[in-house]
């Protein structure tokens, strides 16, 4: 899957393509940081890119097509990063749930143990009435700006 947004300026997240990549950034982090998730974005290469979580997901892949994209959280268990939360939550790129296969790639390559999916799914649809984006909560398929019924496939990308 391909999402697609606007180009945007940006420096960009940091780029992880290894557990040595990862290594250097997560010490960089302050408690303060590791408290909360960050943003991130798996970029057309791949590769997971992070930034703290007052980042834009547009701003993170440098304005870039993206794979996937979210907020995730990290923890230390037995001198070893794992993913504590990940999830899909992103208005900028609006990413269907089926990402996570890219997510999970990108998690592997840096050796990060990880769950097996989205710890938190957010379901998002694009208005074929109003064209707004909306997040779907509890499984109501309704435009909360137009009241037209949405449709049960993603839609978001705007070549789709």
């Amino acid at each position: 899957m391909e999402l697609q947004v606007a180009l945007l300026s940006g420096d960009g997240g940091r780029r992880i393509g290894s557990a040595a990549d990862f290594g250097g950034w997560i010490v960089e982090q302050s408690a303060a940081e590791l408290a909360e998730p960050f943003t991130f974005v798996v970029g057309m290469d791949g590769v997971l890119r992070l930034a703290p979580r007052r980042s834009e997901h547009v701003a993170c892949a440098g304005g870039d097509m993206v794979l996937g994209a979210g907020e995730i959280g990290f923890m230390s268990e037995a001198d070893r990063w794992a993913v504590s939360e990940v999830s899909n939550q992103s208005t900028g790129y609006c990413p269907d749930v089926s990402s996570w296969a890219e997510v999970a790639r990108a998690l592997d390559a840096v050796g990060l143990q990880r769950p097996s999916g989205f710890t938190h799914e957010v379901v998002f649809r694009r208005c074929p009435e109003c064209q707004e984006h909306n997040i779907v909560r509890e499984d109501d398929f309704v435009c909360v700006f137009c009241d037209s019924d949405l449709p049960a496939a993603w839609n978001v990308d705007p070549t789709v």
